[in-house]
């Protein structure tokens, strides 16, 4: 069990830090701001984190409200972890991070870039025009174990982005995160990507998301 150090301070931004301040906790909070996910789809995409590490802060954010675990009904049957309501309300402050933190130059260690980090910049930096259309889209990311298939819909407003695809979608594609991540704001998918469906849907998405 980790020591609970805690700031002991009545600012709220202390408090905060004693909720999500440990090592992997705000990035746990990320991987289930697009639904709930299993012990193992966390593992894989928090690498490097130890189970007992992972254990450890999906039990004191559970303790803390933050999360929850359910049992999914049949044909699921399996146990998920997901974002309790007052815990989804940290989505802003991730992605404000998220923002702030691109202005500080990236490691060489710093390389890996999870199916749904990647699918977050869509929803939180495409900036619809009227010449973008909308659009539904099928994402297929097959680079980090099974596929994460995600639903894309393109609507004035912005990109919507859940992990329930679209049943009849405008264009579906297949790719990595890594091509994916690459093409955001030009639009060019490299060799080994492939596109079916209406092209033009996938280039205005792509073009679209445009990073700080």
């Amino acid at each position: 069990m980790p020591v609970q150090r805690g700031y002991r301070q009545a600012c709220g931004i202390a408090r905060g830090l004693d909720i999500v301040g440990e090592r992997w906790s705000l990035l746990v909070v990320r991987e289930l701001l697009l639904g709930p996910k299993r012990f193992t789809d966390l593992q894989q995409a928090l690498p490097t984190a130890s189970p007992n590490a992972l254990s450890d802060r999906l039990r004191e954010l559970a303790d803390a409200g933050v999360v929850r675990r359910r049992q999914l009904p049949p044909p699921g049957n399996v146990r998920v972890y997901e974002l309790t309501a007052w815990g989804r309300g940290l989505e802003p402050v991730v992605l404000a991070l998220g923002t702030w933190a691109l202005a500080a130059p990236p490691s060489a260690e710093q390389h890996f870039v999870s199916v749904d980090s990647a699918m977050l910049s869509i929803r939180t930096y495409y900036l619809p025009t009227p010449e973008r259309p909308g659009a539904t889209l099928r994402v297929e990311l097959r680079d980090h174990g099974p596929a994460g298939v995600f639903g894309v819909r393109l609507t004035p407003a912005g990109a919507e982005v859940s992990h329930e695809p679209p049943e009849d979608p405008d264009a579906v594609l297949v790719t990595t995160t890594d091509a994916l991540v690459a093409a955001f704001g030009n639009a060019d998918l490299t060799a080994g990507s492939v596109v079916t469906g209406d092209p033009d849907a996938v280039r205005r998405l792509l073009a679209g998301v445009r990073l700080p």
